[in-house]
């Protein structure tokens, strides 16, 4: 059976070319997963969804969502704030 996410990236991209592939059917995972490789600098490739590669819009919208995660994350810890605060002051829902 086919997995509905598969997401193709690249570990350390300046060192490799090695392409990996990160498989799950949880959403929820497919988010997190994606803000550690943005965190960490991976180069992803490509998200398929049900073997079919996302295209602009929607590669593109996952990837704002996971960045967004991660910039109210960051605001959360430095700040000192609560999910409430970050989102009426800077827009980022946690």
């Amino acid at each position: 059976m086919l997995t509905a996410y598969t997401i193709e990236y690249i570990v350390f991209p300046q060192h490799s070319t090695r392409l990996l592939a990160h498989r799950t059917d949880d959403p929820v995972e497919v988010e997190e997963f994606l803000m550690h490789l943005l965190a960490t600098g991976a180069r992803i490739k490509e998200i398929r969804h049900q073997g079919i590669a996302l295209g602009g819009h929607q590669f593109h919208q996952m990837l704002k969502i996971a960045a967004g995660r991660i910039a109210a994350q960051l605001l959360r810890e430095s700040l000192g704030i609560d999910a409430i605060q970050v989102k009426d002051r800077y827009g980022f829902a946690s």
